[in-house]
């Protein structure tokens, strides 16, 4: 894994979630960094992944992390927290991230995701003015974003770099604010800053109110599966592990100021999910009828974006970066690590 030895002290917001858990594991594993973790450990919150890793590694890993229980919204205490990382690289990630929440109760999501990244941009603004030359040279704000920001596609096409934003939920909507936020801080204060969307992250440690481990959760319960519409909205589906060797490249090696989508190239209906993930469940833990049975489709949510899909081009060819994983490997590996967690599972639910 490439990552320079002048990054020796990364900060992470959202490090106990889906996506930052990955990353953080894989910094604690593959550097010798230290790592700061900014997260105000909400519901979907999860440091049981970390935890594992830290008992692993032992003491000299545990002396490399630190949890700063911060809430972004909080502008003091995100630059106290900020000012005792002292951080030379930063992968922003802290997010409300579940569309679903976010039509219910779209003021939390202003909150965190817009005003929390405003918060975050002033006070690495004021840390970034103050670090030594060389130091200030070689800052870098890493913001991870979605796909979701650009809308939805008809049956054709791919967002690119270049694609309008057109946010449809008050999850991109604030997405995209946040977006434009992280960019109009570096051209207007100089903020060395990079953006990444990625498309629909899935694997082991995911909150199970998302698709993938939903389906399983409600399978190996014998519930009704959900549905929504028809089942014919598309996504595309990116491995985390994948997403974390780009974020790395991204932050490591992108061109300031640019927008780097990522994308799994694994487009599938959610019928199609939830059928692969019902055969695979089929196989290797039958249940006295087919799992796809329990499939119930619901009324489809506002805003329902028919379709995403990325091109990933850009990084391939100046990065060097594709998923390394194919679809049908991935979901293999996260129902099996789901099957064999269910009690982790239970306890994130009750």
């Amino acid at each position: 894994m490439h990552f320079p030895e002048y990054y020796s002290r990364v900060l992470i917001t959202g490090g106990s979630g889906f996506i930052g858990g990955s990353l953080v594991r894989r910094l604690l594993e593959n550097t010798r960094a230290f790592i700061f973790n900014l997260d105000k450990i909400s519901y979907a919150s999860d440091h049981t992944s970390i935890n594992n890793v830290l008992s692993k590694l032992g003491e000299s890993a545990s002396n490399r992390y630190k949890l700063l229980k911060v809430d972004l919204n909080d502008p003091d205490a995100t630059l106290a927290a900020v000012r005792a990382a002292d951080p030379d690289l930063v992968f922003h990630l802290a997010a409300e991230s579940h569309v679903d929440r976010s039509i219910n109760t779209p003021q939390c999501f202003v909150e965190s995701n817009v005003k929390g990244t405003f918060h975050l941009l002033e006070a690495l603004r004021q840390h970034w003015d103050a670090l030594p030359n060389d130091r200030q040279k070689a800052f870098r704000l890493h913001h991870i974003s979605t796909d979701e920001v650009f809308g939805s596609l008809g049956v054709t096409g791919s967002f690119n770099e270049n694609t309008p934003y057109d946010p449809r939920s008050p999850y991109s909507a604030t997405k995209a604010a946040s977006d434009h936020l992280v960019m109009a801080w570096h051209h207007t204060y100089g903020l060395p800053s990079v953006i990444t969307n990625c498309s629909n992250n899935y694997g082991p440690w995911q909150f199970p109110e998302k698709l993938i481990p939903l389906v399983i959760l409600k399978a190996k319960l014998n519930q009704p599966i959900p549905l929504y519409g028809q089942g014919l909205n598309v996504r595309d589906w990116l491995y985390v592990e994948d997403h974390v060797d780009a974020l790395l490249l991204v932050a490591t090696s992108g061109q300031l100021g640019r927008h780097y989508c990522i994308g799994g190239s694994s487009e599938r209906t959610n019928n199609e999910v939830v059928s692969a993930i019902c055969t695979i469940m089929d196989n290797i833990d039958p249940a006295a009828d087919p799992y796809f049975n329990l499939v119930s489709y619901v009324s489809d949510r506002p805003g329902h974006d028919l379709r995403y899909a990325i091109d990933s081009s850009l990084i391939t060819q100046e990065l060097n970066w594709q998923p390394s994983r194919s679809f049908e490997d991935g979901l293999k590996k996260t129902v099996l690590w789901y099957l064999n967690n269910m009690n982790w599972v239970h306890q994130r639910i009750s």
